[in-house]
């Protein structure tokens, strides 16, 4: 989640005793180095659709690298070529991270300069490398960043929703009973007291039910925004209701690299027609005595008292059905 700091006055006050020793005006009054280390492990962000947004110190830190790390070689190949970059590249994905780590940590405490890329965007969220800069620091071997693009953050400010606090998860469960419960767990925490901008990416063929579900645990009023081809030709955000947004999308299949953004809940007390509908679209994967859990769970309620309604429920729908 992001999170956010402020000085103390005594910083402004008094500067020349507070001055980090990381500042650039460290070390005799000379600015640091930005140029990425001759050694070592940087991760360097990569466009999110348009190649005018790589870095200059990106491209530096490709380009001077004994070895790029990359998710799809051919992905990165064509960044490349497009920044006339001449360096090896092998894969590093989640298929093989595990059984690679030991020979990369090896090169660079031999003293490698080793650049990570992902496909697109920032390594390691939703993409390999966390492994691999755990195992870098536990070696201590330096590792750096070359920041840039990031299609989570570059969602959250043209959404229009609330930019902080926000929690970017990742990508939801394949499947429907299991992101149903994802997202009562995470409603479960707001009842709680979490209030933020929920992020996700999501494949296209799965967006229309992944908002339906949403709607379902969430409520359909809940401002939300479908964020789509972020800094190509065709970038799309809409923005609306969860339950309309999930109307539009299940009769107008969408292409092309998506985020999904989900506004703050308002302070609301549960409804017993709130707990019925949260109950109903649980019974239809879960079982009674899980269903009442998860229920229970969201709506902040005594699980015996869930589970008894829960029971009600789960007759009135065999009934109805036979």
């Amino acid at each position: 989640m992001h999170a956010s700091s402020s000085r103390s006055s005594s910083t402004h006050n008094r500067p020349d005793e507070h001055r980090d020793r990381t500042s650039p005006l460290h070390s005799e009054g000379k600015p640091p180095s930005h140029a990425p280390s001759s050694s070592g492990l940087t991760l360097v962000a990569t466009p999110i659709g348009n190649l005018g947004d790589f870095s200059p110190r990106g491209a530096e830190a490709l380009a001077s690298a004994d070895l790029i790390l990359c998710e799809d070689t051919r992905t990165t190949a064509r960044l490349l070529t497009e920044r006339s970059i001449s360096a090896r590249t092998e894969a590093l994905h989640e298929h093989n991270e595990r059984q690679r780590i030991p020979g990369l940590i090896a090169r660079l405490q031999g003293g490698a300069n080793i650049a990570l890329v992902s496909d697109a965007g920032m390594p390691l969220l939703s993409d390999p490398g966390f492994r691999l800069v755990r195992a870098a620091i536990e070696a201590n071997v330096p590792v750096t960043v070359v920041p840039g693009p990031n299609a989570a953050l570059t969602a959250l400010v043209l959404s229009g929703l609330p930019p902080h606090p926000f929690m970017f998860l990742g990508f939801p469960p394949p499947r429907s009973s299991a992101r149903k419960e994802s997202f009562a767990k995470l409603h479960a925490a707001e009842r709680a007291g979490l209030s933020a901008t929920l992020i996700w990416h999501e494949a296209p063929h799965r967006l229309a039910e992944t908002l339906a579900d949403m709607a379902e645990i969430f409520g359909p009023t809940r401002p939300c925004a479908v964020a789509r081809e972020l800094t190509k030709k065709f970038e799309e955000v809409r923005r609306d209701s969860v339950g309309e947004l999930a109307a539009f999308y299940a009769t107008t299949p969408p292409r092309g690299e998506i985020t999904v953004l989900l506004g703050p809940a308002e302070p609301e007390q549960t409804s017993e027609d709130d707990l019925d509908t949260t109950l109903r679209s649980l019974l239809e994967t879960h079982s009674v005595k899980d269903a009442a859990a998860l229920a229970a769970t969201a709506a902040g309620l005594p699980k015996r008292t869930v589970y008894t309604r829960a029971l009600e429920l789960a007759a009135e729908i065999k009934a109805a059905k036979s």
